[in-house]
């Protein structure tokens, strides 16, 4: 590993050796091969639940932990790529730290970002998480949130757990009713972010915006 670089080691040889933290005696072998195809990916095994890692044979709470403390340092590893910098010039770092913290949820989840003058990102808002409509994000709300942390932009993201990034009706309704919002009061919507398994969908590079 150590001298042939990220390519050097195949999924489940990664598993195997993540796994040795948390199986002091035994083969992992059996038990990184087992995860895959329970989960179907290294990506997937990383954000499964811990209970449910551990519904595999031979994988115990220190392995669980072992496994979930990999996805953790993922996480904070691309976030401080997009703390205290321009979001705009660091676009594929913010993309990647999108990717790797929601292109795996199960369930819809609505975050808005907002930005100061010199976009960088001051407030990472969870608004909530189901379907992206007015009923579960408003306007107004978004806006006026802007407002009470001085943010002078905001881009829109969530995530499809169906793996399809394309955007819906109501994903491109709300987004441009937050837009006109945003206008009357002087803040831009830079963007909104639809982050799936597949990929990821600009709503602004599709002119939408």
């Amino acid at each position: 590993m150590l001298k042939g670089g990220n390519e050097a080691l195949a999924d489940y040889e990664v598993l195997e050796y993540l796994l040795f933290a948390g199986m002091r005696q035994g083969d992992t072998k059996p038990v990184a091969k087992a995860l895959l195809k329970q989960f179907g990916s290294l990506a997937a095994v990383l954000n499964a639940d811990p209970k449910a890692l551990q519904r595999v044979k031979g994988v115990g709470g220190t392995s669980a932990a072992a496994l979930k403390s990999v996805a953790i340092a993922a996480r904070r590893m691309a976030r401080s790529e997009v703390l205290q910098k321009p979001v705009l010039s660091s676009w594929q770092a913010l993309l990647d730290y999108l990717a790797i913290d929601m292109a795996h949820l199960t369930v819809e989840r609505v975050r808005v970002l907002y930005l100061d003058a010199k976009n960088r990102l001051i407030d990472d808002h969870h608004v909530g998480d189901g379907s992206i409509d007015e009923a579960a994000i408003h306007p107004r709300e978004v806006i006026r949130r802007a407002m009470d942390v001085g943010a002078s932009a905001l881009i829109l993201v969530h995530n499809h757990p169906s793996g399809n990034p394309e955007p819906s009706r109501a994903d491109i309704q709300i987004t441009q009713k937050i837009a006109e919002a945003g206008r009357l009061l002087g803040v831009t919507v830079h963007d909104h972010v639809i982050v799936g398994r597949e990929g990821h969908v600009s709503l602004r590079t599709k002119g939408l915006i």
